[in-house]
């Protein structure tokens, strides 16, 4: 259609053809002469030059003036399904950032907020687009006001004003990027300006890794110290780049309309990919030179920290970049795998040398029986050969069979070396060396026996260590003897070693692997909660704090989530196993937040019963409701119950919030809204065609 045709009409025209339902920009009910001259005008197109059909994305708050209607009865035709593409991956930047601005803010900013955005709801059932959309602008409007004033921000100013005056703008700037998104979400935005929402797009992308790693490491330290701010900034760093700075397709890049602001095959630019890079790599650093330059360059460790710092985020970039993140230096493949090769030798050599400087003789040098010199010798080459022969397996570097006879000979030396390291009696050392035999066989053969005769004889290895090193010790440690202790710490290494073994057995035989994988992260779970929980060590009628690094629980939980996502995308296991380890897992978090013993197992009961709606179903055949209504009431049921089990964690949490005891009314309203916020997925997901208003 042409465009005096489509302004005459006052329609957007999607496509020629005349089964494509068209969209109005000024009447919600178009005519039916218009609308038979418009489908008469459609035909005569069609048979000319006939065009794709480019779908509009959709949005869970479309307005009901923007369901089209047929021509002969007004019934109204099913809209288009697809919605913004990236929901989920703003979601898990801005929704927790929400929270927590929420939390600085305090009763004001919520009240301002509820009442905002409870009339912003009221206007879109009304079909009062316009209003909703300037009515969420002015309740984020009038919450960053309330937000200025709040007293917890007046108070950190007599501190440091400069400081609150950064914090204030990064505030503002979060809340002006959840502002956006939201706008994303009204589909009359995205049909009547496409090149405006493209941008949009485009300026979220280029914002939140910039200002989502800040609010999160501020709600991190807040909860669990500063002591490593730093390494807590950096790893959200490289979360955030990979959520964002990896080449994404847009949501609206099929229009023709968009095709002026779209200068790459991607959302984000050469500019603001390469800031992203330049902040990922810069700005841990420099946060960290900031908040120690009193001992920056004080000993070896501190300089080592820096160059960690560095480096890390540095070999992340570079693995990313297998992903296409660094598509903006060039699109040539030879080249910058030329650029992976050397930059990742350079960078993997100087964070080995820096781990055994910072880690391993800072931390464990107690288990190094070797005599210096020899201990730095035999340690470098055990770390580094085994990170470079890893490396170079990972890079598809060992194929033939020259390189595989290499990779079998540095397996044999590193395990060697390192048993060297530990004090390993020298008539057994054949044994690590075996063992290195078999798992570079394993590598290399891809041989299941190979590898499960490595974990045997792995096992007999760590059984020694642990004999050798802890067993004659009388110290009680996480609220029991350590003897008890490293029987559960033996079970779990080994049972992460035959994880790997397990994986590669037949689909049949897939429910060894699950079985295994949710043994272990339950064990896993156990232990670091023992740990978390329980942190004092008892001996010799002393007692010694001792603090679990709150980053160990990060990363074991981050590894886990993205341990259980590769398994899943490659089918070695199902969903309902991908459900339980997800939560289990995620369950974990709740250990930075509370101090509650148990908060761990009701944070994971919780989680089991509020997720099946989003992971259990999401297999099932595309229809109105995936989920049968006995099947929500029953999972209903069960979120209520789960909610009364966690009535402690509600009350402590209440609690902290209040600084003192809640009333038992705030504690049954809380529960109620627990419980109803937890049964939102089961509406949403499952049952959408109940909040279709006609």
């Amino acid at each position: 259609m042409s465009s005096g045709s489509a302004s005459r009409h006052g329609r957007l025209l999607i496509s020629p053809s005349l089964s494509t339902p068209t969209f109005s920009t000024r009447s919600p009910s178009p005519s039916p002469a218009l609308q038979h001259h418009h489908h008469h005008h459609e035909r005569r197109n069609s048979t000319s030059s006939p065009k794709p059909l480019v779908p509009f994305p959709s949005s869970s708050s479309a307005s009901a003036a923007y369901r089209p209607r047929s021509s002969t009865g007004g019934a109204a035709a099913p809209a288009p399904s697809a919605a913004f593409a990236h929901n989920a991956r703003l979601a898990a930047a801005l929704v927790p950032a929400a929270a927590f601005l929420l939390d600085l803010g305090g009763l004001p900013v919520f009240a301002v907020l509820a009442v905002g955005l409870a009339a912003a709801y009221l206007l879109d059932a009304l079909q009062l687009r316009q209003g909703a959309f300037f009515t969420v602008w002015a309740a984020l409007l009038a919450a960053d006001v309330a937000f200025f004033f709040s007293a917890s921000l007046s108070s950190a100013a007599a501190v440091s004003l400069p400081l609150t005056i950064l914090a204030l703008l990064l505030c503002a700037e979060t809340s002006f990027l959840i502002g956006i998104w939201a706008s994303l979400q009204f589909r009359w935005i995205q049909l009547e300006n496409p090149t405006i929402v493209a941008a949009l797009e485009r300026l979220l992308f280029a914002c939140v890794p910039i200002a989502a790693p800040a609010l999160f490491t501020w709600a991190l330290v807040s909860a669990v110290g500063m002591a490593s701010a730093s390494y807590y900034f950096a790893a959200f760093c490289m979360l955030f780049y990979w959520l964002f700075s990896i080449p994404r397709p847009s949501s609206f890049n099929n229009r023709k309309l968009d095709a002026s602001v779209q200068d790459c095959d991607g959302i984000l630019g050469p500019l603001e990919s390469c800031v992203h890079s330049l902040y990922l790599l810069f700005v841990p650093v420099l946060f960290h030179a900031a908040s120690h330059h009193a001992t920056l360059f004080t000993s070896w460790g501190s300089v080592c920290e820096l160059l960690l710092l560095f480096f890390i985020p540095f070999l992340f970039q570079l693995y990313a970049s297998t992903r296409g993140a660094l598509w903006w230096i060039t699109r040539d493949a030879r080249t910058m795998d030329q650029i992976r090769i050397v930059n990742g030798l350079v960078a993997l050599v100087v964070v080995v040398l820096c781990l055994e400087v910072r880690v391993v003789f800072y931390s464990f040098g107690r288990y190094i029986h070797a005599p210096p010199p020899l201990n730095y010798l035999l340690v470098t080459v055990t770390m580094l050969g085994g990170a470079l022969g890893l490396a170079a397996h990972a890079a598809g570097k060992v194929g033939d069979a020259a390189s595989s006879a290499a990779f079998t000979v540095l397996a044999v030396l590193v395990s060697g070396a390192g048993a060297v390291v530990i004090g390993f009696p020298v008539m057994v050392l054949p044994l690590p060396m075996i063992s290195g035999y078999y798992v570079a066989r394993f590598f290399t053969k891809k041989s299941l026996s190979s590898y499960f005769t490595f974990v045997a004889i792995a096992s007999l290895m760590v059984l020694w260590f642990v004999v050798h090193n802890y067993w004659d010790l009388n110290i009680w440690l996480a609220g029991m003897p350590l003897k008890s202790f490293t029987k559960y710490v033996v079970a779990a290494v080994i049972m992460a070693m035959a994880v790997p073994g397990l994986a590669l057995l037949p689909t049949k035989l897939r429910f060894l692997l699950e079985l295994g994988l949710i043994g272990h992260t339950l064990l896993l779970c156990y232990i670091e909660n023992r740990l978390f929980n329980y942190a004092s060590m008892y001996y010799f009628g002393f007692e010694e704090d001792i603090l679990y690094p709150s980053y160990m629980v990060l990363i074991t939980t981050f590894l886990g989530l993205a341990l259980v996502r590769r398994l899943y995308a490659d089918q070695r296991i199902g969903p309902k196993a991908t459900w339980i380890l997800t939560c289990l897992y995620s369950s974990k978090l709740s250990m930075l937040f509370m101090t509650s013993r148990s908060v761990i197992w009701v944070s994971a009961v919780l989680l089991l019963a509020v997720t099946p709606p989003l992971l259990l179903y999401r297999d099932n055949s595309k229809g109105a409701a995936r989920m049968k209504a006995w099947q929500a009431y029953f999972h209903a049921s069960v979120i209520a119950f789960s909610a009364w089990l966690c009535r402690e964690t509600i009350f402590e949490a209440l609690q902290w919030w209040n600084g003192r005891p809640p009333p038992d009314g705030l504690l049954l309203g809380s529960y109620i809204l627990l419980t109803g916020v937890a049964c939102i997925p089961i509406v949403i997901l499952h049952f959408p065609h109940v909040q279709v208003v006609d």
